[in-house]
């Protein structure tokens, strides 16, 4: 890997992990235009704690409340929406570690990826038929929103795009939906790092720089993206994004279908 690549596909991470149109779908591909060798979820999982590290300092304050309020009393509500994170997290836990292998195995195919980015541009335009609503996130629809989640596992789905979509039909506020689902990230993000720890610790050490790099370049596109698609979603234009999803998809499957 140059640095480079690892610049460019830091890059594409950190914005499409938060903008809804799929990082992994994105990784996937851009590998594929780059002509480098798959990086597979050692690679993923790297980028991702750049957004992860991103997340963490744009919602400090919140995460702080919310550790605060198992240990300081008065905070019922930050409290409440710990638990509802932890919730939202178990159905993606549970189904990633039962179909491991096979998620390992979609890393590999960009004709899957592609047709996955189709199905997330059916999700994203499908809100566009939603009644808005001012719910906060409830436990049901926190399972909902985690079950969406768990979908996402699949490269092209995406995660953001999926989890605050659930939220949208739910009812959810849209801003709050997309803060419940830009929180849930963390959980499953340092998750995947720690399933894929041993793998992490072998890595061959001229991979660590620029694993390293795209991390850094993660980070900083990760707070742009945030920022960004906070303002998208107050102006009721998320749906906005499945166009881009459907275009490309349509590439994808023009240049990798055999």
């Amino acid at each position: 890997m140059t640095y480079l690549d690892a610049a460019i596909l830091g890059i594409i991470q950190g914005l499409t992990e938060y903008l809804p149109v799929s990082s992994s779908g994105h990784l996937v591909l851009a590998q594929k235009l780059l002509n480098t060798n798959p990086y597979g979820l050692s690679f993923e999982v790297i980028v991702h704690i750049g957004s992860l590290l991103a997340v963490l300092i744009y919602f400090r304050s919140k995460l702080w409340e919310m550790l605060k309020s198992f240990f300081v009393s008065g905070h019922p509500d930050s409290r409440k929406f710990a638990l509802l994170l932890i919730l939202g997290t178990i159905p993606a836990g549970v189904i990633g570690l039962l179909f491991e292998d096979f998620f390992d195995r979609m890393f590999d195919s960009p004709h899957y990826t592609s047709i996955f980015l189709l199905v997330t541009g059916v999700i994203l335009l499908s809100t566009r038929y939603a009644r808005r609503g001012a719910k906060e996130v409830s436990f049901l629809s926190a399972l909902l929103i985690g079950a969406a989640q768990a979908c996402a596992i699949l490269p092209g789905i995406s995660r953001s795009g999926s989890t605050i979509s659930a939220g949208i039909w739910a009812k959810i506020d849209p801003a709050k939906a997309a803060e419940f689902s830009f929180l849930l990230s963390i959980p499953a993000i340092a998750g995947a790092a720690v399933l894929k720890s041993n793998e992490l610790a072998t890595l061959d050490s001229s991979l660590i720089v620029p694993y390293t790099l795209a991390a850094v370049f993660s980070f900083v596109s990760s707070i742009v993206a945030i920022h960004w698609m906070l303002a998208i979603i107050k102006k009721g234009r998320f749906e906005w994004f499945a166009y881009y999803c459907f275009a490309a998809g349509a590439l994808g499957l023009y240049l990798f279908t055999k």
